[in-house]
């Protein structure tokens, strides 16, 4: 009965992990995206405003 408990344990400690797992996955997707907006976004930007000043009004 005991070996039977431990093994339900030792489940339901796995799953935990994986949903820690998952989560730091996610926000390091976040950090990585939020990084790339914050360097991209100026020059992103500079190209849309050259491109709408060199269109004929």
């Amino acid at each position: 009965m005991q070996l039977v408990s431990m093994l339900r344990g030792a489940l339901k400690d796995r799953k935990g992990v994986t949903a820690l797992e998952y989560g730091l996955i996610a926000a390091l997707i976040a950090v990585v995206i939020v990084v790339s907006v914050t360097a991209l976004g100026p020059r992103l930007s500079n190209t849309f405003n050259a491109i709408a000043n060199a269109l004929p009004a």
